[in-house]
């Protein structure tokens, strides 16, 4: 249930959907299976020390794993830590993680929808 190619990675940060909070930035886009999968991008800008930032992923998966029911299935989530230093509780994670890939998802989703719009009339 992870995004291990980059190639996946790419093509999420490239065609994907975002929402920010306060904890963490969520990228979502179709991955044509029936489960969502889940990427980290924890970045050493952020936070040089290596226990840090396996700090946040693992606070990162587990909310991943607790709230796996509520996330929309059939997308990959990408989950960026929004805030330099920031240190996230698993609590705030979790509300966070599921009330912003609903977001990005009715992002795509709309997204999508304007540009089958769009298309309809260029083939009109």
């Amino acid at each position: 249930m992870r995004i291990s190619s980059p190639l996946d990675f790419a093509r999420a940060f490239r065609r994907g959907s975002r929402a920010r909070g306060s904890t963490l930035v969520v990228v979502v886009h179709e991955n044509g299976l029936d489960h969502a999968r889940l990427g980290l991008s924890i970045g050493k800008v952020v936070w040089k020390s290596a226990v840090k930032r396996n700090r946040v992923r693992r606070i990162f998966r587990e909310a991943f794993r607790l709230e796996y029911a509520q996330l929309p299935a059939g997308h990959d989530l990408v989950l960026i830590a929004a805030e330099k230093r920031l240190e996230p509780t698993l609590e705030e994670t979790r509300l966070e993680l599921v009330k912003l890939a609903r977001k990005a998802q009715r992002r795509l989703a709309e997204r999508r929808a304007q540009e089958a719009e769009c298309g309809d009339e260029g083939a009109a």
